[in-house]
């Protein structure tokens, strides 16, 4: 037991190093070697890793990057036309009521779903979620983690 504990510990350890980004690494010390100092917007080093996706209808450029972020689930039914109505509704209505988020609506079996923003943080998600339930108009709203759009201006 002690041993599979050391090798849990050690493999940790490994994967938490091997996580680090690439201006981490080149700024890290080790003896013998040079030292590299990189000096840029905090901004730049958070899209490191990010995946880059050419879009032209996210943004007027076209450019967005893709992350893992938050959204706000307004709407989930079944496989059958009817969800796919409603869903188509509930979209409209979120566009009707608040033109300035963006809006999703897609089939990911066995259901239509209709979720709202691009959220980088849950703090961001849970005010719009907020936001939505004041309205009155949509009750059933859930927070969740999904792969995001990032625009690039």
């Amino acid at each position: 037991m002690k041993y599979l504990l050391t090798l849990v510990f050690l493999l940790t350890a490994n994967m938490a190093s091997a996580q680090r980004n690439i201006v981490e690494s080149l700024q890290t010390r080790t003896p013998g070697e040079g030292i590299v100092n990189i000096h840029q917007d905090a901004y730049i080093t958070s899209l490191i890793g990010l995946r880059y996706v050419n879009n032209a209808a996210t943004s007027g450029s076209g450019k967005t990057l893709k992350a893992r972020g938050f959204r706000v689930q307004v709407y989930a039914g079944n496989n059958s036309r009817v969800a796919r109505n409603e869903a188509t509704a509930v979209a409209n209505k979120v566009k009707r009521e608040f033109p300035d988020m963006p809006v999703y609506t897609y089939f990911q079996p066995p259901r239509w779903l209709c979720r709202i923003g691009d959220f980088k943080s849950i703090e961001e998600a849970h005010v719009a979620m907020r936001k939505l339930k004041e309205s009155g108009e949509f009750k059933e709203v859930a927070i969740v983690r999904e792969q995001i759009n990032i625009p690039i201006e």
